[in-house]
């Protein structure tokens, strides 16, 4: 059964119950002239009403979410049990009014308990001890604060029959005011019960953080990998869900496409938490202590959609020197490209210090596509057995394999792989792959451009 259902289902069953109870408790209150019953017999009928209201809050709150009501109907429910606050107050106000009368009189009304009247108190205490035990639970287990307000109600209930019976107790054993010192008591439990819901119901009324959700979704954000900080966390109840925003920061030197999986992390982790929860969550980028010179160059250019490459920082008595290439479209006038180098160097002096050297070299791009077609096979393997010689001939670069060839309108490219000791610094590899290309490209002048893959053979020794 769907938690909708089971809260129907359970107002539906309160709403019986309260009648049963409220014709009972006034049969016997007019039997005896009781006012602490009669009392009661008024807080019951109230009850049926305030049921009612709350069978009808819980159906409408279980509607979903509209162009109307983005957060749902859940709201219902507090609006519910703001009027059931109402009614509690109106009630005590007029069973302490009429308490008073009779305590100010000359003579106390008569009262007369029969075995009826303690029949219908012990019916009613249990009934209601049962009631409020089941609607505390299910309200509980569905965060309705209707079915709350109805079990608060019945808790009270159950004491005032209680000082019911102690009122009528006292009043055969001759103490002729204990009837209407009874029904004060009952008047300020209902008050006490009142006070209680109305303070709960205006907390969500006016989206009063619930206690302790913010700190849990806190503490299931900094929980995940890659949450610098949690900047901010805002929550509020919305019937039985809890709607919130969190704002937390990641380091601004990762990309975006990694940023996205933290989040949903987040997200995760608060559900597992707190599955009645909706939260969004918002990430923004933070600058954090531990990064480097070099990865804050990187950042800037890759926030401008800019290829550099040769990033060199230096450290001049005191001075930084920060030196890079730009790749731009070689087909772009020198002067626009040159402005584009000048917003790029202001930008890196913005981030790291005015007082720093920033010098860009502008190199073009390379085409994005070239149309080609395979080499002569015989020029292919011209420039493969090359490439064997030359490696032969260092004790770092070995099996040159997988050489392809390709003629384009602008020369040979060439593609090989070769195999070098894990070990080795990528450095060191890289210096002797542009070696051998280079090598490779004195041999065959017509070749513009060639790229070396070099693979891990782990049976090869480390080499310096």
């Amino acid at each position: 059964m769907s938690d909708n259902a089971r809260k129907e289902s359970a107002a539906l069953a309160s709403i019986g119950a309260s009648v049963v109870l409220t014709l009972g408790k006034l049969v016997a209150g007019l039997l005896s002239g009781s006012l602490a019953l009669l009392s009661e017999a008024a807080h019951s009928l109230l009850d049926t009403g305030a049921t009612i209201l709350t069978y009808y809050a819980v159906k409408i709150s279980g509607k979903p979410a509209d162009d109307e009501h983005h957060y749902g109907h859940g709201k219902v429910e507090a609006v519910a049990a703001l009027c059931e606050t109402g009614l509690l107050f109106v009630l005590a106000m007029v069973v302490v009014s009429e308490a008073v009368r009779r305590l100010g009189g000359h003579t106390a009304e008569p009262v007369e308990a029969t075995w009826v009247t303690y029949s219908v108190l012990a019916a009613a205490i249990t009934i209601d001890f049962v009631r409020w035990r089941s609607l505390r639970e299910i309200a509980i287990e569905t965060r309705s604060d209707a079915l709350a307000a109805d079990a608060l109600h019945f808790s009270s209930d159950m004491i005032g029959s209680i000082l019911v019976v102690v009122g009528l107790g006292a009043t055969s054993l001759g103490f002729a005011q204990g009837d209407a010192l009874a029904a004060i008591g009952v008047a300020i439990f209902i008050a006490i019960a009142g006070y209680r819901l109305g303070r709960q119901t205006i907390e969500t009324l006016i989206d009063m953080a619930p206690a302790g959700y913010a700190e849990r979704v806190r503490g299931a954000a900094e929980s995940v990998s890659g949450v610098v900080a949690v900047d901010s966390v805002r929550v509020r109840n919305v019937g039985s869900h809890v709607f919130g925003e969190i704002t937390i920061a990641v380091p601004r030197t990762i990309p975006i496409e990694k940023v996205i999986p933290i989040k949903d992390a987040v997200s995760a982790a608060i559900r597992e938490k707190i599955p009645e929860a909706a939260i969004t969550v918002t990430a923004n980028p933070r600058a954090l202590d531990d990064e480097t010179v070099l990865e804050r160059v990187l950042l800037i250019a890759a926030r401008r959609k800019l290829p550099i490459h040769h990033l060199t920082v230096q450290e001049i008595e005191g001075v930084k020197s920060i030196s890079l290439d730009v790749e731009v479209d070689g087909r772009m006038p020198h002067g626009e490209a040159h402005e584009i180098a000048s917003q790029l160097e202001a930008a890196i002096r913005d981030e790291i210090g005015s007082d720093i050297e920033v010098e860009t070299h502008l190199e073009p791009m390379e085409p994005g596509e070239l149309a080609g077609r395979e080499a002569d096979p015989a020029q292919t393997f011209a420039i493969a057995r090359a490439l064997d010689a030359h490696a032969a001939t260092q004790n770092i670069v070995n099996n040159v394999h997988n050489v392809r060839v390709r003629a384009h309108s602008t020369g040979l490219v060439v593609n090989y792989h070769c195999r070098v000791a894990p070990a080795l610094s990528v450095e060191a590899v890289h210096s002797a792959v542009d070696a051998l290309d280079r090598k490779v490209r004195n041999d065959f002048p017509q070749i513009t451009r060639i790229v070396g893959h070099a693979d891990l053979n782990r049976e090869l020794p480390f080499t310096p």
